[in-house]
C-alpha cells in the first residue's frame, strides 16, 4: 500500500498541475518559485505575492471576452476592472495597472488611492473608475472632487435614490451616473433581496422622475448588478443576469444614453487542486445571452464590464507557515501548531469559513495521516480543520528516518550550539 503524502496527493488529484509542483529535492514550488530557497532567506511566517500570475489571470480573462464577441459578432466592447478592496498594496494595484485596465472602488479611502496612483503617474484621466457601495458624505465628496478634477470616467454607482442629491449640489460639470439593480439572493442566502442597490420595479420610474431631462447634467450609462456567489453555472445566476439585460432593453428604449451592463460578482478561483471551473464556456454563454436578449428587443447591444478581484490577485498570493510544535489531545486528535494566527493573517477561515488550497513545503514522501492546524493565540475559534474538498485536513507525519519527531526551532538552537542532528526540518 502506497501510504506517502505524494501517493494521496497524485491519486486524489492531477498532479504537478499549473502553479504547483515538487522539484528534484522534494519540495513544493509555487510558480516555480522555490519556496525553500525563500524560507531559508525570509524565515516564516511570510506572506509572499508572485506578480506575474496577475497579467496571467487579467490577460486570460480579456481573451476569452474578445473571442466570444468574436464568435458572436458582439458590438459592444470588453472593460475588465480590478476591485481595489481585495488588495491595496500599491505593487499589486500598480502591476494590475499593467495590463490596460480600469478600476473600482467601495469606500471613500479608495479615492485616496486614485489620487495617488495619479500623482505617480500610473493612471491618467481617461482610466473608468466605477465607484461602488453604499456612500456617507467622506465618500461622495471625493467622488465629485475627483470628476471636478476632470477625471472624465468616473461613474458613481447609485445605491439609492438620494444619493443623486449629493452628486447634484457638489459636481460643477457634466457627469456620468451607473444604477446598482437591488439583486434577488439565492434560497439559501439568510435574506430575500439585496441590502444594496435600488429595487428594479423602481429604477425605470426613478429615471423618468430625477434623470430623463438633465442630460446637459447628467447621463445614466450603466446598469449595474453583483450576485454574491458569483458567475456559476446554475439556474439562479442566469435567471439574475437575464433580469438586468431585460431592464436594460427597458431602459435603452427611454433612455439613449445608457450604453454599459457591469456584471459583478467574479469568477471562483483555485481553492483545492480538484478545482474545476470552465471559464470559456461561460464567458461564451454570457455574451451569447446579452446578444440574444438585445437582438430580440431591437436595442444595441451594451459594454460589458466585470469586476474582478480575487481572480486577478488570489491565485497570485500565498502564506507560508512552519510547524513549530505536535500536541496529541486524545486518541483521535493530532494538532499541529503553526508560527501564527489564522485569525489575524487568514481571517476568513474562522470569519466566512473560507477554504484555501493547502500544502505541505517538504516531506512529500512521509506517510501522512489526518490533522489540526492549530494558531499560535488563546483564541479558541484560532484553527483550521477542512479543505475546499474534504472535511478534513491531511498532512506528512512530522517524522525523521527513526520515527522521532523533529522540532525545526530546538533543530536550529542545537546546531547554533555545534551539535548536528539527523533529521529533516518540520514543513
Amino acid at each position: 500500500m502506497n501510504n506517502s503524502y505524494t501517493d494521496l496527493v497524485k491519486q486524489t488529484f492531477h498532479f504537478p498541475q499549473e502553479g504547483f509542483e515538487t522539484n528534484s529535492d522534494g519540495y513544493l514550488q509555487f510558480n516555480g518559485l522555490d519556496i525553500k530557497a525563500l524560507i531559508d532567506k525570509y524565515g516564516t511566517p511570510m506572506k509572499l505575492t508572485y506578480l506575474p500570475k496577475i497579467g496571467m489571470q487579467i490577460n486570460k480573462a480579456k481573451k476569452m471576452f474578445a473571442d466570444a464577441m468574436k464568435k458572436h459578432k458582439y458590438e459592444g466592447k470588453y472593460f475588465y476592472c480590478y476591485c481595489t478592496k481585495s488588495s491595496h498594496f500599491s505593487f499589486v494595484v500598480e502591476e494590475a495597472l499593467k495590463h490596460d485596465i480600469h478600476l473600482e472602488t467601495s469606500y471613500a479611502y479608495d479615492i485616496e488611492i486614485i489620487n495617488r496612483l495619479y500623482q505617480r503617474r500610473k493612471i491618467n484621466k481617461d482610466i473608468n473608475i466605477i465607484c461602488n457601495g453604499y456612500k456617507q458624505k467622506g465618500y461622495t465628496s471625493r467622488i465629485a472632487k475627483l470628476i471636478n478634477s476632470g477625471f472624465r470616467n468616473v461613474i458613481p454607482v447609485l445605491d439609492n435614490k438620494e444619493e443623486l442629491l449629493a452628486y447634484k449640489r457638489s459636481v460643477k460639470q457634466p457627469f456620468k451616473l451607473g444604477i446598482r439593480v437591488a439583486a434577488e439572493e439565492e434560497p439559501t442566502f439568510p435574506f430575500y433581496t439585496s441590502r444594496l442597490g435600488i429595487r428594479a420595479k423602481d429604477i425605470l420610474e426613478f429615471y423618468v422622475d430625477h434623470i430623463e431631462g438633465n442630460e446637459e447634467r447628467f447621463q445614466l450609462k450603466m446598469l449595474h448588478i453583483f450576485l454574491n456567489k458569483g458567475i456559476k453555472d446554475d439556474i439562479y445566476y442566469w435567471s439574475e443576469l437575464n433580469k438586468i439585460i431585460n431592464l436594460y432593453c427597458q431602459l435603452k428604449k427611454i433612455c439613449p444614453e445608457l450604453d454599459s451592463i457591469n456584471i459583478g460578482g467574479g469568477f471562483p478561483i483555485k481553492h483545492s487542486l480538484g478545482f474545476e471551473y470552465d471559464y470559456g464556456f461561460m464567458i461564451n454563454e454570457i455574451v451569447s445571452n446579452i446578444k440574444k436578449v438585445c437582438k430580440k428587443a431591437n436595442v444595441p447591444m451594451p459594454n460589458i464590464y466585470t469586476e474582478f478581484g480575487s481572480f486577478t490577485v488570489g491565485e497570485s498570493m500565498a502564506h507560508i507557515y512552519s510547524v513549530i510544535g505536535q500536541k496529541v489531545q486524545n486518541d483521535r486528535e493530532c494538532w499541529y501548531m503553526i508560527d501564527s494566527s489564522f485569525i489575524t493573517t487568514l481571517p476568513d477561515t474562522w470569519g466566512i469559513g473560507e477554504k484555501f488550497l493547502m500544502l505541505p513545503i517538504n516531506k512529500w514522501n512521509n506517510e501522512y495521516h489526518r490533522v489540526v492546524l492549530g494558531g499560535i493565540t488563546c483564541d479558541s475559534h484560532d484553527y483550521y480543520d477542512s479543505e475546499e474538498h474534504i472535511n478534513e485536513v491531511f498532512l506528512p507525519k512530522l517524522t525523521s528516518s527513526n520515527g522521532t519527531a523533529i522540532d525545526e526551532a530546538l533543530v536550529r538552537k542545537l546546531r547554533a550550539k555545534g551539535k548536528e542532528v539527523e533529521a529533516d526540518p518540520i514543513p
